[in-house]
C-alpha cells in the first residue's frame, strides 16, 4: 500500500513481474480506458465501481503495459468518491478499500513510534533484531503509561521516563519521584554555579 505521491508504473511493473501485490491511488492526471467491469459487490458498503483498466498515455502503458483495476469507494466521511488502482484482481472491492485504509493505520502507528519510542540505534538489522527492539521499546512505553496511571503522576509519559532514567541511581520513592509538583524540579536552578571560564 502507498500514497499517490509515490506512484512510479516502471516500479509497480516490476512489483507485478515478481508476484507482488500491490494497492494504490491514482493520480490526478493518469489517462486510462474502462475495459470491463464488475457486479460483484453491495453498493452499501460504500464500493461504486470495480473496473478493469488500461493505461492510454504512450509512456505509461509502456511502462505497465497490463491490465490495472480500479475500485471506486464512497467515502461517508468526506462526501467524496475515492479511487484506488491495484494488481490484484483475486480480492473482493471492498478488500482492496479496506487494505488501504490500514495504510494509514500503519503510518500512524510508525509516527507514534518514531515520537514516543527512544529507538535511536538498533542492536541489529535482521528481521528478528528489529522485531525484537521494536517489541522492547513498546512494552517500555507501556510499563512507564502504567506507572504514571497506577501513581496518577501530573508528568506526561516522556517526562516520568525521563525523571526514571535520571534518577536510576537515587534512593528514592517511585511514586515521590513522580507525583512531585512539577515547580520542585525546577526549584534549585537558580543556585549560582561555578563555571570553567570564571578566571577569565
Amino acid at each position: 500500500m502507498m500514497d499517490k505521491a509515490y506512484v512510479d508504473f516502471l516500479a509497480l511493473y516490476r512489483f507485478h513481474k515478481a508476484g507482488a501485490y500491490w494497492i494504490s491511488r491514482p493520480k490526478d492526471n493518469m489517462r486510462y480506458e474502462v475495459t470491463d467491469h464488475r457486479h460483484d459487490f453491495e453498493a452499501s458498503t460504500g464500493i461504486c465501481g470495480d473496473f478493469t483498466i488500461k493505461l492510454t498515455t504512450h509512456k505509461s502503458k509502456k511502462l505497465y503495459p497490463e491490465p490495472i483495476r480500479m475500485v471506486t469507494c464512497h467515502d461517508s466521511e468526506t462526501d467524496n468518491d475515492v479511487e484506488f488502482i491495484t494488481n490484484n484482481f483475486e480480492i473482493s472491492a471492498l478488500e482492496v478499500a479496506n487494505l488501504y485504509r490500514y495504510r494509514w493505520d500503519i503510518e500512524v502507528f510508525f509516527k507514534w513510534i518514531k515520537q514516543n519510542s527512544v529507538v535511536k540505534t538498533l542492536w541489529g538489522y535482521s528481521e528478528n533484531a528489529v522485531r525484537t527492539h521494536l517489541w522492547v521499546a513498546i512494552i517500555a512505553y507501556l510499563i512507564v503509561a502504567k506507572i504514571k496511571a497506577d501513581c496518577k503522576s501530573p508528568y506526561s509519559i516522556t517526562e516520568v521516563a525521563t525523571l526514571i532514567r535520571i534518577s536510576a541511581l537515587e534512593k528514592i520513592d517511585l511514586r515521590d519521584l513522580i507525583t512531585k509538583p512539577k515547580d520542585s524540579i525546577i526549584q534549585n536552578q537558580n543556585v549560582k554555579e561555578l563555571t570553567l571560564f570564571d578566571e577569565f
